[in-house]
């Protein structure tokens, strides 16, 4: 079974994060959130989520793919953390998926490992941010090589199912995506 990492920082949105770990879950996969700080996690609008455990517990141990929720400040949050961009680091060193939606992908051009890579994030969030290293989309779920991302609440979605066809095949994503009750 794959194993994923969620990190959960504070002002992240909920929407995404909660849409991500439920179907992940309902594939199977086990996730592991994990928040930056002891203590639950308030996100943007107010909802206040309980991680499974804290960051520094799970540092050690090896995850198939990690997850970066958006929302901010959460992703601002995220990006200030080194623990995540170690995070990001290891797993561009063992090619493994990594994968952020909304504003997350600013922690991935942050981190600059990902240069020469498609990626979309909301609109503007990248606004203040060199990238021209990178190269941008409008589509509602990018993905380059094991580099997954999407633009926002309204992708969650698309984007958690593509991350379970990426872990599981395509498959188990239509065998979760059924009940769902998509038009």
């Amino acid at each position: 079974m794959p194993r994923v990492l969620i990190p959960l920082a504070e002002g992240c949105e909920e929407l995404e994060a909660v849409t991500i770990i439920d179907l992940l879950r309902r594939a199977q996969v086990e996730v592991i959130s994990a928040s930056l700080c002891s203590g639950p996690v308030k996100c943007s609008r107010g909802t206040v989520l309980l991680a499974d455990r804290e960051l520094s517990e799970v540092m050690a141990e090896h995850f198939d793919m990690v997850v970066l929720p958006g929302g901010l400040p959460g992703a601002d949050h995220l990006n200030a953390d080194p623990r995540i961009h170690q995070l990001i680091n290891q797993q561009v060193a063992a090619n493994k998926p990594l994968a952020a939606i909304c504003a997350a992908p600013k922690v991935l051009v942050a981190n600059g490992s990902i240069n020469g890579r498609k990626l979309t994030a909301y609109p503007g969030a990248l606004a203040s941010m060199d990238t021209s290293k990178v190269t941008l989309t409008r589509n509602p779920v990018e993905i380059d090589g094991n580099i997954i991302t999407s633009r926002g609440p309204g992708t969650a979605l698309d984007f958690a199912l593509q991350l379970i066809e990426t872990l599981l095949g395509k498959a188990t994503r239509d065998q979760v995506e059924a009940p769902l009750q998509r038009p």
